[in-house]
């Protein structure tokens, strides 16, 4: 099992409540006293395709404890709800609750909002975040529930196998092959939370702690939002090391409506608040587009931090400057470009990772730097 355990201290964000339960005609609330030990959290939008394999492989966990799903449907206009209900006998036959409850306006919430809905009529202790077109191997809530038990402050995920295989293969391979170190010094990157949300198991007081998802509907990543949150209040990062998901890419995927500007926006603004603000200079490793978009979008501030851009190109390191040419400063900023051997931590790395066949790992690793320390990936 990988784990790695954050260093912030109490967010100053006042705890925000996770629900209020308002009454609602189709509401699936929880029983008096049925209180489940796991409860699997699913938002379902448009799912008939895979709901069969979805809900099979729920009522085929090796879990000894008291099981639930809570099933939110966001307003689908297939027949995802019934098909959903239509397991209701063989999940009752196992000894698991099946919540079901949705709206039918034409105009989805989006993911965060099933989400908390999903939450909040469901009882578990721990929460089991489960996408309906992933498939969870048997023993994941076992080992999952296991690991929360141990890490109360953890977002716990797993690795994965994907489907179709060699679809996203290099984002793949970053989710099963972070060390436990780099699941915290890796969130700034572009591929977002270090565990992947569909892998997601937590205990339902952590949940409490960091706040709900956020609402904002279509277009905003809610599982970077809340993990960037998870974080600040100091949370731990864990993933047991067994393909507990198969976790399915198709082009309907929620995640193809965020904005990469939005991504772009928060991670920027993350990293200036958790390592550039403890920083007094540093060095951008990308004197090319990354890096120099990297530069514009900080603040003044930390702008003037950035001591120098450095690369392996020749061609841009002969150049000797950037020239900041939006600055209202006169005379205009210029920072110097240096080859990387000769310029000086802590960085910032504006390369994508396993692009270049290996040469910036290498060279990263002839400098003999820590990452988290000397320098973080970005990119």
């Amino acid at each position: 099992m990988s784990g790695a355990h954050g260093s912030g201290g109490e967010s100053e964000h006042e705890p925000k409540r996770l629900c209020t339960r308002s009454a609602s005609p189709d509401r699936g609330e929880p029983a008096e006293g049925a209180i489940a030990t796991v409860s699997v959290i699913m938002p379902v939008f448009n799912a008939s395709d895979w709901l069969d394999e979805c809900l099979q492989a729920i009522l085929e966990q090796d879990f000894p404890g008291r099981m639930e799903l809570s099933v939110y449907d966001d307003g689908s206009t297939d027949d995802s709800r019934e098909r959903v209900e239509g397991w209701r006998q063989r999940f009752e036959d196992r000894g698991l609750s099946l919540l079901i409850s949705g709206h039918n306006s034409s105009s989805p919430r989006g993911v965060g909002f099933a989400k908390n809905q999903a939450v909040c009529q469901s009882s578990g202790q721990f929460l089991c975040f489960q996408d309906a077109d992933d498939v969870m191997r048997p023993q994941r809530v076992r080992l999952q529930c296991e690991a929360a038990a141990l890490n109360p402050t953890a977002i716990v995920g797993c690795k994965v196998c994907r489907v179709p295989e060699g679809s996203t293969e290099r984002y793949t391979r970053w989710i099963n092959s972070l060390s436990p170190e780099q699941l915290l010094t890796q969130v700034y990157t572009s591929h977002g939370p270090t565990v992947v949300m569909p892998t997601w198991f937590c205990s339902r007081r952590w949940l409490q702690r960091v706040g709900p998802f956020d609402e904002g509907g279509k277009g905003v990543p809610e599982d970077l939002l809340f993990f960037y949150q998870s974080l600040r209040c100091g949370g731990a990062v864990v993933r047991v090391d067994e393909c507990l998901l198969v976790y399915r890419y198709h082009e309907r995927a929620a995640t193809h409506s965020v904005l990469e500007q939005t991504i772009w926006e928060l991670r920027v603004d993350f990293l200036q608040e958790r390592v550039l603000s403890q920083w007094e200079s540093f060095t951008i490793w990308n004197a090319g587009k990354q890096g120099r978009k990297l530069f514009r979008s900080l603040s003044p501030t930390n702008q003037k931090k950035v001591k120098a851009f450095c690369d392996v190109d020749e061609n841009k390191i002969q150049k000797g400057f950037y020239t900041y040419e939006e600055s209202k400063e006169r005379p205009k900023p210029k920072i110097p470009i240096l080859h990387f051997r000769k310029a000086s931590p802590p960085f910032i790395v504006c390369v994508k990772l396993d692009m270049t066949h290996g040469v910036l790992e290498e060279n990263l690793q002839s400098l003999q730097l820590k990452e988290g320390i000397h320098y973080y990936h970005f990119n």
